[in-house]
């Protein structure tokens, strides 16, 4: 426990992100370190000026999109081991999620759970509270990765090898990472624009439901993943024209569905 509360103080004093190493079903960051940013920066929009304050206070000034990675960069350190599993819940597609399934070990959906409780109990202390608010933070960002609520035997798309632009990579890569590089835009440029792009309708339709609905519908676009490529396709500009529409709508829901959240615990 003396390590865990170093290791917090460290994040909000001194923080300087470094490479993080896969939990066993990943083999990159989910949604790499752009697409988190852009959930945070796009949540910070988006809520109520009490929660606002209150975030700000309790992260010392940093902000959403700051702490949106500190979850992938505890992955280096066995001591945080028994939080890899939470970042991600595999079901067969095509049935709903049902926590009677769930591992021992917990999945996304269980963390999400964990964070809630922590951060509505009075009694938390402020180490704790910073802890898992950065941890929802990132969670939420993973649920709306498609291929983190996907099928376990192709380990979220990590055995499907593709090529993307003659580079090898796979079909989890291509959508952690990949395509959202290939916009070349920073974070804040592509929140920018994604937050432009939120209509009042989209805005509606997306700030609905809880996370278990949220969970459901990233399955839904899991299944949209999955028939978007197969084993040894060759994949380039063709495919971003098809798909940057789904990556970027991921990316809204989760910005907007994080502020959600954080607006109906901290407002």
């Amino acid at each position: 426990m003396k390590l865990f509360f170093i290791l917090v103080s460290f994040l909000f004093t001194n923080y300087s992100p470094s490479p993080a190493s896969g939990s066993h079903i990943e083999e990159t960051t989910v949604w790499g370190q752009t697409g988190h940013r852009v959930i945070g920066l796009i949540a910070e929009v988006h809520l109520t000026r009490k929660a606002s304050r209150k975030i700000e206070k309790l992260l010392a000034g940093k902000s959403l999109a700051f702490v949106s990675t500190y979850a992938d960069e505890l992955k280096s350190d066995r001591f945080y081991s028994k939080y890899s599993p939470w970042h991600y819940v595999n079901y067969p597609l095509e049935t709903r999620y049902n926590p009677a399934n769930r591992d021992d070990a917990g999945d996304v959906i269980f963390g999400i759970e964990q964070c809630i409780e922590v951060l509505s109990d009075t009694t938390s202390g402020i180490e704790d509270q910073q802890f898992y608010l950065a941890l929802l933070v990132h969670l939420i960002g993973d649920m709306h990765m498609p291929l983190h609520v996907g099928r376990e035997e192709d380990r979220g798309g990590n055995n499907i090898k593709l090529s993307w632009f003659s580079k090898s990579t796979n079909l989890h890569r291509l959508w952690d990472s990949d395509l959202i590089e290939s916009v070349n835009l920073s974070y804040t440029e592509l929140a920018a624009e994604l937050n432009k792009q939120l209509s009042k309708k989209k805005l509606k339709q997306f700030d609905a439901g809880t996370y278990l609905d949220w969970v459901e519908d990233s399955h839904e676009a899991a299944a949209t993943v999955y028939a978007s490529a197969k084993q040894g396709d060759r994949l380039a500009f063709k495919y971003s024209y098809k798909y940057n529409d789904l990556l970027f709508t991921q990316l809204q829901k989760g910005g907007v569905r994080l502020a959600r959240l954080l607006n109906q615990l901290f407002d």
